[in-house]
Parts: structure tokens; C-alpha cells; sequence
């Protein structure tokens, strides 16, 4: 992990710069692990247990269990110990880490990631972003930056390809319900109350790091058309990455709907992680596209 250069990038090529994330990043393990990115995860908080995102408590399980009891988990962030030990471990084979998070308006991780910088400056230089996204909109970011890293990027070269990826990514989602995002307390409560009353499926975005409401549909999978055509709006796109929660079927058609306007090995498909699903729930389907 971190600064370990993946064959598939360039196996003549030993990065210097570490990459680091938080697990609202939604990347998928594989990839993660290929590009080098140092994921942390958030913790979950359920029923009296603490699990890792991702580590001890999987997307699968996660959601099972979340439309079986009336008991919702909650979510912590990342301990500052948590990050100074990564950065630590990275010193040991990086000169310098970049650590890009979830937007600081939805969680304290990016804090948590400031301040273990601070205490570990004397060891290794780390730059930390506030991504103002978070799921793949943050992945698509942390991606882009370590692909730079692998091919012998400075720092400066990895942030300011970081800065130029998170000026170029726009998000859509729809959502089946709010129940979970009204009680995580990231949305208005109102915006909530209207959908229900009115029976319609709220399409959000991100912005200047916060959760917006931009729209509604009536059926879900009307929903899913105005993802598709976001996405074509949006052309010409670099990469997109499709996030659902507990709906791979109507993930995977929407990428297949969308092979005339990508390669399709230019589209991410992968399941919303638990540390997102709390806030979010099941029928969360979303779009991170990056602009070309």
C-alpha cells in the first residue's frame, strides 16, 4: 500500500508521494490496493459494537441488517491516533503523503487527518485536501492523484492533480428514501417532509461541500434516466464511477446504457459502503463523473 507502484502503472517506477483516504471514498478494494491508496476506515456504531468500515462490517451484511431493525447505527470518524499511525507507516517507504477526505461540512475526519499531520511533521511532510465531495466523487479525486504518485509525481504534482480532479467531478443520486439522510442530520428535515408527503424520489448533488436537493421524480426509475443523461450532458467525461446501494442489477444497466458514451473500462461500478449507507440507506443510486 502507498508508494508500492502496481506493474499495471509502471513497474520501473518507485513512488515517493503516499496517498491516503477515508472509506466514504467507496473505491473498490482492488483498485485501491493496485493504485496504492492508504484507505482508513470510518467506524460504525451499532447496538453497543464498533466495526470498520470495510473491514469488520462489509456492504452486504451492512445492508441486511439495516432493513431489519427499527435500531440505526450511527457512524464515528476516524481517531487522529488512527491517521498518525498510516502516515507513520508510510514514512517508512514515502517522502511525502498526500491525505484527501470527505468533506469537512458532513464529517470531522478531515480535522482528525489535520491535526495527526501536525503531530507528525517532524517525520513526513503530509498535505491533507478537503475534498468537498465524498463516495466516489472523493474516490475519483484520491484515484486521480495516485495515478500521478505512481508515475513519479512530486507532491506538488500529486496535489495540484487532486485540486484539478475535484474542480472537474460532478455528482447526481438518487435516492428510494431520506429516512436515513433526515435522521444523519445531512439534509433539512423540510426537504425531507415534502418528499414524503409528495411520494417522489429526491435527486441530489454536492455543493460548496454540502448535500443539495436539485430535483425530483416521481419513479425510481425515472431517477435512473436523469442519471443517464447527466452523465451525457456532461461529455466529454474522463471517467465516471456508478456507486448503488443494494441494487447492482440496475447499476450495472445503467453503465451498460451508457457503453455508446464510455468504454466501459472507463466505468467504476461498486456498492456504497456502510459509512455512507447509515446516512443514506438502500435505493441510493448515484453518479461521480470527472470532466475530460
Amino acid at each position: 500500500m502507498g508508494c508500492m507502484v502496481p506493474s499495471k502503472i509502471n513497474a520501473e517506477v518507485i513512488g515517493l508521494v503516499g496517498v491516503v483516504t477515508d472509506s466514504t471514498s467507496d473505491i473498490p478494494v482492488a483498485l485501491a490496493q493496485d493504485l496504492g491508496i492508504e484507505v482508513i476506515p470510518i467506524y460504525i456504531l451499532w447496538q453497543g459494537q464498533t466495526s470498520r468500515d470495510g473491514v469488520d462490517m462489509m456492504p452486504d451484511e451492512f445492508f441486511q441488517r439495516l432493513v431489519s431493525t427499527d435500531v440505526l447505527p450511527t457512524t464515528s470518524q476516524p481517531t487522529q491516533p488512527d491517521f498518525e499511525n498510516a502516515y507513520m507507516k508510510l514514512s517508512k517507504r514515502c517522502d511525502s503523503i498526500l491525505s484527501i477526505h470527505v468533506s469537512a461540512k458532513l464529517s470531522g475526519t478531515f480535522n482528525a487527518s489535520v491535526q495527526a499531520a501536525r503531530s507528525v511533521a517532524d517525520h513526513i511532510p503530509v498535505t491533507v485536501i478537503d475534498s468537498q465531495l465524498n463516495s466516489m466523487g472523493l474516490g475519483l479525486a484520491a484515484m486521480a492523484a495516485a495515478r500521478i504518485a505512481a508515475a513519479g509525481g512530486t507532491l506538488k504534482d500529486v496535489v495540484d492533480e487532486a485540486r484539478k480532479a475535484i474542480s472537474d467531478i460532478r455528482m447526481l443520486g438518487v435516492f428510494d428514501t431520506l429516512k436515513y439522510t433526515i435522521a444523519g442530520g445531512r439534509i433539512n428535515k423540510s426537504v425531507g417532509k415534502i418528499a414524503s408527503i409528495l411520494n417522489i424520489k429526491p435527486l441530489l448533488t454536492f455543493r460548496n461541500g454540502e448535500v443539495h436537493l436539485v430535483g425530483a421524480v416521481r419513479l425510481y426509475r425515472k431517477g435512473v434516466e436523469r442519471l443517464a443523461n447527466f452523465v451525457r450532458e456532461n461529455l466529454p467525461l474522463s471517467e465516471v464511477a456508478i456507486v448503488h446501494s443494494a441494487s447492482r442489477a440496475v447499476a450495472e444497466q445503467l453503465k451498460a446504457d451508457l457503453s455508446s458514451a464510455l468504454p466501459a473500462d472507463k466505468i467504476i461500478v461498486n456498492q456504497l459502503g456502510a459509512s455512507l449507507g447509515v446516512h443514506g440507506g438502500p435505493g441510493i443510486l448515484l453518479v461521480a463523473a470527472r470532466r475530460a
